[in-house]
């Protein structure tokens, strides 16, 4: 579960052409909008439950666990930010191979690979954390009339 690469291994970041890597950056950036919107998700579902809790355990937890989901929101952001400078620049190398530092670029393309890898792994502790602890919540508080709406 340690490797949330969306490329082959080995040297493909350093002899693919530019089109291929373009098309893996618009796959990152596909993801990330899909997470943007599943930490919405993951956020609306803690405050749901939240104004429901009332042992205090439950709230520290509950708390801790929402301000990681709007961490990551913001993480996310940030990635597709520096996605769209990705973006940016690889169109600019495609029109301009010489002028630009083709080396530089496919370092850059490797670190921003293994950021969005991290934010992917955390993205998915967090999700499963979100789940088991509204599920801890729902037995421990016995909101189960909750369920039912």
């Amino acid at each position: 579960m340690g490797n949330f690469r969306s490329r082959p291994k080995g040297d493909y970041i350093r002899n693919t052409d530019w089109q291929e890597l373009y098309v893996l950056t618009e796959h990152w950036q596909s993801d990330l909008l899909f997470y943007r919107d599943d930490l919405k998700f993951l956020h609306k579902l803690l405050q749901r439950y939240f104004i429901w809790i009332t042992k205090e355990e439950n709230l520290g937890a509950v708390r801790d666990l929402g301000q990681s989901i709007l961490g990551d929101s913001k993480t996310c952001n940030d990635l597709l930010g520096k996605i769209k400078e990705h973006l940016s620049h690889l169109a600019n190398i495609m029109d301009e191979p010489f002028k630009n530092d083709a080396q530089e670029f496919r370092t850059e393309h490797e670190e921003l690979e293994d950021h969005i890898s991290q934010f992917v792994k955390g993205v998915r502790e967090n999700r499963k954390k979100v789940f088991t602890l509204t599920e801890h919540v729902l037995d421990s508080e016995h909101l189960e009339h909750l369920l039912q709406r």
